[in-house]
């Protein structure tokens, strides 16, 4: 940049400029100075396996995924004990049917789920990618199998890159076949949370499975299979949005595997010194580079934080292993904040801002739902009145009202309901019938309701609607409704 520039740019305010020294003529990054970290592109990552207490906990926290595979063969009162039974416009969760009326709770429970990612992020970045995600869990199963049945990394690598053979064949046929039952297992296992489970067994074996529950099954099985199978550290690294996110999560008080860089560097495998020599000096890291080779996404973690790492852990685990061959501390590795390092106490989490406001709304969610749980009445009860006319008078004189009782049963019995009507001492309630409501359905009842002509003194005169379910007479529900008549 020419002496002319730089006073053009730089106010008196100003000593300088991070592009003084800079070409204008070049636009690399590399030219500015910024610091690229390198992410694993040219190949599948073949990471070793090696025990741990960060991988006794995945497998502990992946044993949740179970839920899905067992979760729709559960029952509960003779029925499916989870059924999203979108036909019917019923959620069954075990003794809980939610019908479009409630809706609302299940946002609540989306609401508190989203704030409590948010929260976790914020104290522990990425944990939920590292050890409860679906894509991470079912990668983790797909390459324990892969070693199980191929070998070490070291000769899966070299089994890729021999050409195709018989023998190769041999090894990795059983290994793609049971890829293929996991994956069709996934995307049966998710389409019979929306039917019966047992049925939808006995559709598949007769070959009259529905075009789309084929379709949905079809297109999970294959997604799981290319992407847990082939595609894995890419799914985390460049196409999941949250990678990218949770960037705008975390801050220097987050904890989250990082390299205590002020022990470890620098770093180097230590030689022995001969006569005269002095020792080079050298920081706890030796450089074995197995943080690296145990990263499910191929993150050196020693170069800083990166969007890459899933705060899975098992960079840890391996350092603390070499540590202890070494005779050295463990914790070169370790989850921390970058405050930590900085020599700052870490704030309690009640006095971090925003974990504070994602727990209030989680808080909120929470006390919504419950209270939404505890006051749910079995019936819905909705009165609607006729508007044309809103009265007719009749032959004897009488002012006459009608109404449509539309009764919601969110039971799993058939109900009895019976109609009453309150507010008027003189009024004369004529129910259609007593309706008999299937579990989940609605059934409309037509009232109409009278009151001699000089009994009515206003233009309005508030009532109650009552309907009790003659099954079981202690549900009860009121419904307050109005009564029209002439202006007097």
């Amino acid at each position: 940049m020419s002496e002319h520039n730089k006073e053009a740019y730089r106010p008196n305010i100003h000593t300088g400029s991070v592009l003084d020294d800079v070409s204008v003529q070049s636009k690399t990054l590399d030219d500015i100075g910024v610091e690229i970290l390198p992410i694993h592109a040219g190949g599948t990552i073949h990471a070793k396996r090696i025990p741990g207490r960060f991988r006794t906990l995945k497998w502990i926290a992946a044993s949740f995924w179970l839920l899905l595979f067992f979760g729709p063969y559960l029952r509960w009162d003779g029925r499916q004990a989870v059924l999203w039974d979108i036909g019917n416009r019923q959620f069954h969760i075990f003794g809980i049917t939610v019908l479009p009326q409630d809706i609302w709770l299940l946002a609540m429970i989306l609401l508190f789920f989203a704030l409590f990612l948010a929260a976790a992020t914020a104290i522990a970045g990425r944990v939920w990618c590292g050890f409860f995600c679906f894509h991470t869990v079912w990668v983790d199963v797909y390459t324990w199998l892969e070693e199980k049945l191929e070998g070490k990394p070291a000769k899966r690598i070299k089994m890729d890159a021999a050409p195709f053979s018989m023998q190769k064949l041999k090894v990795k046929l059983p290994k793609h076949l049971i890829w293929l039952f996991i994956a069709f297992m996934t995307g049966f296992s998710f389409v019979a949370y929306f039917t019966d489970a047992f049925q939808l067994w006995i559709r598949l074996f007769y070959f009259q499975l529905g075009y789309y529950e084929f379709a949905i099954i079809a297109v999970l099985m294959v997604l799981t299979y290319l992407i847990a199978g082939f595609m894995r550290e890419q799914v985390c690294i460049g196409f999941c949005p949250y990678s990218r996110i949770q960037g705008a999560m975390t801050d220097t008080e987050t904890v989250l595997p990082t390299y205590d860089r002020d022990r470890g560097e620098p770093r180097g495998r230590q030689r022995r010194v001969k006569s005269g020599e002095e020792a080079e000096p050298l920081g706890d890291c030796i450089d074995c580079r197995m943080c690296v080779d145990v990263c499910p996404t191929g993150v050196d973690i020693r170069l800083g934080q990166q969007f890459g790492c899933i705060t899975c852990g098992l960079c840890i685990d391996a350092c603390d292993e070499i540590m202890t061959k070494v005779n050295k501390p463990k914790g070169l590795i370790r989850y921390a904040a970058l405050n930590e390092f900085a020599g700052k106490a870490l704030p309690p989490i009640w006095r971090r801002p925003r974990v504070v406001v994602y727990s209030s709304i989680m808080g909120i969610a929470a006390a919504a739902l419950l209270w939404g749980l505890m006051n749910m009445s079995p019936m819905d009860v909705t009165v609607l009145k006729a508007r044309a006319p809103l009265f007719v008078q009749m032959s004897d004189g009488s002012i006459q009202n009608r109404y449509d009782v539309k009764v919601v049963n969110k039971t799993n019995d058939v109900m009895r309901a019976q109609v009453e009507v309150f507010g008027h001492d003189d009024l004369l309630a004529l129910p259609d019938r007593v309706a008999e409501v299937d579990p989940g359905n609605v059934a409309t009842i037509g009232l109409f309701i009278r009151i001699p002509r000089s009994e009515v003194t206003q233009v309005s005169t508030p009532i109650t609607v009552r309907v009790t379910d003659l099954n079981n007479p202690s549900t009860v529900v009121n419904y307050q409704a109005v009564f029209h008549g002439p202006a007097q």
